[in-house]
């Protein structure tokens, strides 16, 4: 084969791998483990640039690690319950298990042809009643340790989804999906009790080494301790005092209101037969209630008419407000108002006509506050004003801390840490996730459901009463018959619970399942004990939140009940999060000036025209992927074209794996043109015993620098060592012996990153079995030894050659060779340097 043919190479090794079962994971106690997992998809049925991307870089790491001699785990599932089925179920009258289970086989398909070594024995969907069933044993385990429970609570409620939304999926006080207008309703809900563990999820992170900083500080953020005080406000008409929560208790000399929650319980009391209390409660029951939305929203009170004493002034008195900015949910639904150095009851003050007045001055700074509070940092100085403790001039910090500890010498509040962190409700009102395992009875009350009736699944109907989804609302409310069941305690007639889990339970315990998927419990705890932790895990910085919180929340529920071993509590060893993968806009602009998008194929890259009409095009570079933009790579057709390797290589190619890439056609051709060089390099190679010592010693250089490449994440600078390599084996003038040695190796050393390519190559050159199953090579110490070094030499900060001086030669030596060199000897024309410098092992520099 003179030239290259992917479309023949490929398929040949993915069979053969298959045959073979190159990548089954074996648990074998006699070798090391390493578990390599990348975040896992949503079955949306398109593959897209982005998955290529962190799939391969998963795939690199799992081929490594293989080849060191590690029993990896490296699987793949389906992300599968969710909003987006049951809305396509709801536009095309199907059903969402068909549309899902069509698109995993749509993506298995497109992701296949890559060539990446999965395990697809251990494959699953979570919509798949196995893998539900062993969800909902877990839910009722967790039940029985008192980590989930249920309670009336505020929640986000969509008057045309019919469901609860997390505050994430309210966007500008809308559904995410029905843009309805969000309202804020009491439902009796599900939680898992995460806040128990939020100290020890908090502490824990600073053992995250290797971990990225930035995913660090996002969830001690969301975390969020904090420690305050708890301070009752006495009422003057001697009603009970209203108990406020703060964390700057050293601005109380600048506090002129209290705010209370619309959901406190003196607002629901004023509320109940006042209708203008009323009608103002349900209008703010009906704001986004995200930090972001909430900071941005007009500021809005009522006057309750109500007033307290100051607990440090006996003259001073503060009114109590009602206001929109107040959530009951954090801390105790009542704030004292500090306008000065507060922006949020700045502009409260400001709309209301309240009080200004400072608590301190920044030092240096003696101008009132107008529209701007002063809200200094905890460990920046500040000028106390009048200080009842005594404080003048020192750090924040150091102010709220006397403060609180004189509140509470004077029995005048309690401090208290509190955390950010808010239990996870679970309950979801849809069908298409996992069924919550309980049954209500009118006898018995709310009963875990027994182990045994597991899993309890959707109701599936294709007969004379398929379910509707077009009818708003939760489909298991009007399902004839699933609801109605025996209760699992006394047996008599009761119903199931309707609401379905967040899907984010789903991906808080994948993970773990993968070491035993066919497991009749959630886990094998010897398979889990072997497996666990993963040692690498890989994906998107929108997950740093959420889905990495829950799953660490989980890994410790799992513990405490016995479904994972002790020492997993922080189940990601390592986590990288990677860049997208980007591509230019193309548009042109219609006769209103609006713009008109174009794939990427119909236009003519290097002149920036249309292809059919020669029309110039606007390029807008390195713009995320949309499909509204029309800037979506299908890395199928990329595979049609070039080949999967070419994909993969480029992916890896042009930046560090952390930072977007863009991806071009020129970039993406060029790729093809290097791995077609490098298999002609292979296939004109000839038969012969002899040997080299310079391209040895490359040979030894390109192992390491590409090893520690790998390791790091540094792939892109281990492809930068393949080029550098490959093009050292075609300029040398080796005999054909070292040379085939050297391709054999550069064989190996892109095998984690171009697989099919590399085993026709190991194949060609007569290399022992699959290069897969081949040890990684391993370099030379002594060649990477270096007995000369070239360092270059500078005149007047200009380089103007270079030497070759032995390594160890000294630095007069080193100053005798560099005066001996002809440009040195031009410049200087008989005279002495000014200036000798010697750089050991690095430059020269000479000053004349």
């Amino acid at each position: 084969m003179s030239r290259y043919n992917a479309r023949t190479v490929e398929p040949k090794w993915q069979k053969a791998w298959e045959d073979a079962q190159t990548f089954l994971a074996t648990r074998d106690d006699a070798k090391q483990k390493y578990y390599v997992l990348e975040m896992f998809p949503y079955p949306s049925g398109n593959l897209h640039i982005g998955h290529v991307r962190n799939y391969t870089m998963g795939d690199v790491i799992a081929r490594y690690k293989s080849s060191c001699g590690f029993s990896v785990l490296h699987p793949m599932g389906w992300d599968a319950f969710g909003m987006p089925a049951e809305n396509a179920a709801m536009a095309s009258g199907g059903h969402p298990k068909d549309w899902t289970y069509g698109n995993i086989a749509a993506m298995r398909d497109q992701m296949k042809p890559l060539g990446l070594s999965i395990d697809w024995t251990r494959e699953f969907a979570t919509c798949d009643p196995e893998y539900y069933g062993q969800q909902q044993a877990l839910f009722i385990d967790f039940l029985e340790k008192g980590l989930v429970y249920r309670k009336n609570a505020m929640v986000n409620w969509d008057p045309v989804d019919m469901t609860v939304l997390a505050n994430e999926q309210v966007i500008d006080g809308k559904g995410w999906r029905s843009d309805a207008p969000v309202e804020r309703r009491e439902l009796t809900q599900w939680f898992f009790d995460i806040s128990s563990m939020a100290d020890e999820l908090l502490e824990a992170i600073d053992g995250l080494d290797n971990w990225p900083a930035k995913v660090k500080l996002m969830q001690a953020n969301w975390i969020g301790k904090s420690r305050g005080i708890e301070i009752p406000f006495q009422r003057t008409d001697g009603g009970e005092p209203i108990l406020c929560y703060s964390t700057r208790p050293d601005t109380m000399r600048g506090a002129s209101f209290i705010a209370i929650s619309p959901e406190h319980p003196v607002s629901r009391a004023l509320a109940d037969g006042n209708a203008e209390l009323t009608a103002f409660v349900d209008e703010c029951r009906k704001m986004d209630t995200t930090e972001a939305a909430m900071e941005k929203a007009e500021k809005k009170g009522i006057d309750t008419g109500i007033t307290v004493k100051h607990p440090i002034y006996d003259e001073v008195e503060l009114p109590v407000w009602i206001g929109n900015f107040v959530l009951m949910d954090y801390g105790t639904g009542a704030v004292f108002g500090c306008p000065a150095h507060d922006q949020r009851d700045l502009d409260f003050a400001r709309k209301y006509g309240l009080d200004v007045q400072n608590a301190f001055y920044m030092p240096g700074d003696e101008t009132e506050v107008e529209n701007e509070a002063l809200v200094p940092a905890k460990t920046e100085k500040v000028v106390y004003i009048d200080h009842f403790a005594g404080i003048t001039e020192t750090t924040s910090q150091d102010g709220i801390d006397a403060t609180i500890d004189y509140f509470e010498a004077n029995n005048l509040g309690t401090g208290q840490v509190k955390f950010r962190l808010r239990d996870w409700g679970l309950s979801r009102q849809r069908y298409w996730g996992c069924p919550i395992p309980v049954v209500h009875c009118d006898t018995c009350g709310v009963v875990p459901e027994k182990k045994e009736n597991l899993p309890i699944e959707l109701p599936y109907d294709e007969g004379s009463q398929p379910i509707d989804f077009s009818v708003p609302g939760n489909p298991l409310d009007r399902h004839p018959t699933w609801r109605d069941v025996a209760c699992p305690s006394c047996g008599k007639p009761a119903q199931r619970e309707t609401d379905t889990m967040d899907t984010f339970v789903d991906s808080s315990w994948y993970f773990a399942r993968f070491t035993a998927p066919r497991a009749e419990t959630p886990t094998n705890i010897d398979d889990a004990a072997y497996w666990m932790n993963v040692d690498q895990y890989i994906g998107g910085i929108e997950h740093a939140i959420l889905h990495l919180l829950y799953s660490r929340f989980f890994a410790r529920a799992m513990v405490q009940t016995g479904h994972l071993p002790q020492g997993t509590e922080e189940p990601f060893d390592a986590l990288f999060t990677q860049g997208m993968v980007t591509h230019a806009i193309y548009q042109t602009r219609d006769e209103n000036n609006r713009p008109i998008y174009h794939l990427p194929e119909d236009v003519d890259e290097a002149n920036a025209t249309l292809r059919a009409t020669g029309e110039t095009v606007e390029v807008i570079p390195s713009a995320k992927m949309s499909k509204s933009k029309r800037n979506v790579v299908n890395p199928v057709d990329i595979i049609d074209q070039y080949g999967a390797d070419t994909a993969r290589w480029f992916v890896l190619s042009d930046s560090p794996p952390e930072r977007d890439v863009e991806w071009t056609a020129s970039g993406a051709e060029a790729a093809w043109k290097f791995l077609g060089r490098v298999w002609r390099l292979a296939a004109d190679l000839e038969d012969g015993d002899d040997t080299d010592t310079d391209l040895e010693r490359a040979t030894a250089q390109a192992i390491r620098e590409v090893t520690l490449g790998i390791e790091t994440f540094g792939f892109n600078k281990s492809v930068a060592k393949i080029y550098e390599f490959a093009n050292t084996i075609s300029k040398s003038k080796a005999g054909p012996g070292a040379k085939r040695t050297a391709v054999k190796t550069l064989a190996q050393l892109m095998s984690p990153m171009t697989p099919h390519l590399s085993e026709e190559i190991w194949a060609h050159l007569g290399g022992e079995g699959l290069i897969a199953n081949a040890p990684w090579p391993e370099a030379d110490e002594a060649l990477l030894v270096q007995d000369t070094i070239t360092m270059p030499i500078q005149i007047n900060g200009k380089r103007r050659g270079e030497i070759d001086v032995a390594a160890e030669a000294s630095k007069e030596e080193v100053e005798k060779l560099a005066l001996a060199h002809d440009a040195v000897v031009k410049a200087l024309e008989g005279n002495a340097p000014k200036k000798l410098i010697v750089v050991p092992g690095r430059i020269v520099n000479v000053v004349i």
